[in-house]
């Protein structure tokens, strides 16, 4: 499917050098669909309504810093408001997600961007604390180095930043464990990839996280 392309007119004033790509991973915030490991805890209505909170917080940051060109990638389609609102209000492209697992969608959309860029730095939504310093210290390595990882506190990763795509690194992937991060830098280091690893950052994934939720994003936590 090709690409679908939405957004602001002009873009965002790039504050690295390097010529990157900021890629964010979106889902509609559909209830029952988005964030579904917090339904017991918000139910299905409140978990998709986070979603999308953390998903108009992340854009909003990141697009405004102006670090280097935003690109959203969605699934399963644009069309859903939440995405129409974000590309008529920052200078965003809009990319459908293809793919049939995780592993392929981030391979595929990686690829895709580092034809346009030299760098893709690939970044979800369940992240609060990934600041516009956090995202430019990442562009700062992918300067002299070939990838940068930003580890989670629960063993995955919030942010992978490369300059060339190797499929290995998104193949067979025990997505979702705590397995991820660490599995990842084994195979950086077997691909002989120099690479640095950034400070551990939270997300917000499972019950027990909402208590970590910033108030700024203005949700109302379980109690």
């Amino acid at each position: 499917m090709p690409a679908r392309r939405q957004g602001h007119r002009g873009g965002p004033a790039c504050g690295c050098a390097l010529d990157a790509r900021i890629l964010i991973f979106g889902r509609a915030p559909v209830a029952g669909e988005a964030k579904t490991r917090l339904i017991p805890a918000l139910g299905a209505q409140g978990a998709a309504r986070l979603h999308r909170r953390l998903l108009e917080d992340i854009v909003g940051r990141l697009c405004a810093a102006g670090l280097a060109r935003v690109e959203l990638w969605v699934t399963p389609d644009a069309d859903h408001p939440c995405f129409v609102g974000l590309a008529a209000q920052w200078p965003l492209d809009i990319h459908i997600q293809e793919g049939q697992d995780l592993g392929t969608r981030l391979a595929h959309a990686a690829r895709s961007a580092l034809t346009r860029a030299a760098a893709v730095i690939l970044v979800g939504t369940d992240c609060p604390d990934l600041s516009p310093d956090y995202l430019g210290a990442a562009l700062a390595g992918l300067e002299h180095q070939d990838a940068v990882l930003g580890p989670a506190l629960d063993g995955g990763y919030v942010l992978l930043g490369l300059r060339s795509m190797d499929d290995t690194l998104f193949e067979q992937m025990p997505w979702g464990s705590d397995r991820v991060a660490a599995l990842t830098g084994q195979r950086l280091d077997a691909l002989g990839w120099h690479w640095s690893r950034l400070a551990c950052l939270r997300d917000i994934d499972r019950p027990e996280d909402l208590v970590h939720l910033p108030a700024a994003l203005g949700l109302v936590q379980p109690a």
